[in-house]
């Protein structure tokens, strides 16, 4: 790719003008998990973007996964990783595992932004009592200690967000009696920005966006308005983890998050090319009034 000259960096700069004045100081939720975090490379790049977010004046909240590594560590102790409908089937051995290895993912994260000059918290969702579970279900079936975010204690995190820090959150939590649970990064990031009424949640995923044919690259959507974004649900064309995917983009607008977006990960700075950028990458899912 040839070099940008002088003024064609200045007017990459003007265009992502209008975004930092629409954005300034609200909050964006960023799910961060999947490929970007197991490539150092676009894991360096994903923490520069958040940084960058932070320093132009929004208020990034990080939620992260850690899927691939705590099934690294599981085969370590020698278990198979097993799964239901998409679901970790989490033993009392695989909670103590997986809440091990998402505080370790959780404090280098912590130490990737630290080194970018900006302070950062890293927090689990037992902090503060952020995350409030019950037992989740797949289809009826008990999966072990995988968690369903009942209640979110925003408390922390805006108490975090006015000391100028950026939040880092583990999506671990417990119930009533204190038992710890496993909660899914999406529904944890979607419980979060739901309760802080994000200006943005933004997934980032292994896939571009969402297809109205995955099979068909030139059928993504770069927009869906919320009433397109159930019709798709309810023709029954979404399959895999888009579904789950999409019905969290629409449970979160419908409770006052005001825009989605879900974009592929492996694309460098794609939260940035998504933001500031007029065309963007991925899709973003819009509630009705918004453009």
């Amino acid at each position: 790719m040839p070099e940008l000259t002088s003024l064609e960096k200045a007017k990459v700069l003007i265009e992502a003008l209008p975004y930092i004045q629409r954005f300034n100081r609200k909050i964006i939720v960023i799910k961060y998990g999947g490929a970007a975090m197991a490539d150092e490379e676009l894991k360096k790049q994903v923490i520069q973007d958040a940084v960058f977010l932070k320093l132009a004046g929004f208020k990034p909240v990080i939620v992260h996964g850690g899927g691939k590594e705590i099934s690294r560590w599981i085969a370590k102790v020698g278990k198979e990783p097993e799964f239901v409908n998409g679901l970790r089937v989490t033993d009392a051995e695989t909670m103590e595992i997986a809440e091990m290895v998402l505080n370790k993912v959780n404090k280098g994260l912590v130490q990737m932004v630290s080194e970018l000059g900006v302070k950062a918290a890293g927090i689990s969702g037992k902090d503060g009592m952020l995350l409030k579970c019950g037992r989740k279900l797949s289809n009826g079936q008990d999966i072990g200690f995988v968690g369903n975010v009942r209640e979110v204690n925003t408390k922390i995190i805006l108490d975090l967000l006015e000391k100028d820090f950026l939040p880092i959150i583990c999506p671990i939590g417990y119930d009533d009696n204190y038992i710890t649970y496993n909660v899914n990064a999406d529904d944890a990031a979607c419980a979060i920005a739901k309760a802080l009424k994000a200006e943005k949640l933004a997934f980032l995923t292994d896939v571009e966006g969402v297809y109205r044919d995955f099979e068909d690259k030139s059928s993504l959507f770069s927009e869906l308005h919320l009433s397109e974004a159930k019709q798709l649900i309810e023709s029954g064309v979404m399959g895999g983890g888009m579904l789950p995917k999409l019905s969290n983009c629409i449970d979160a607008i419908e409770n006052g998050v005001s825009r989605v977006h879900i974009m592929d990960g492996r694309i460098p700075h794609c939260l940035l090319l998504e933001i500031f950028t007029n065309n963007g990458v991925g899709t973003a899912i819009l509630g009705e009034e918004q453009e």
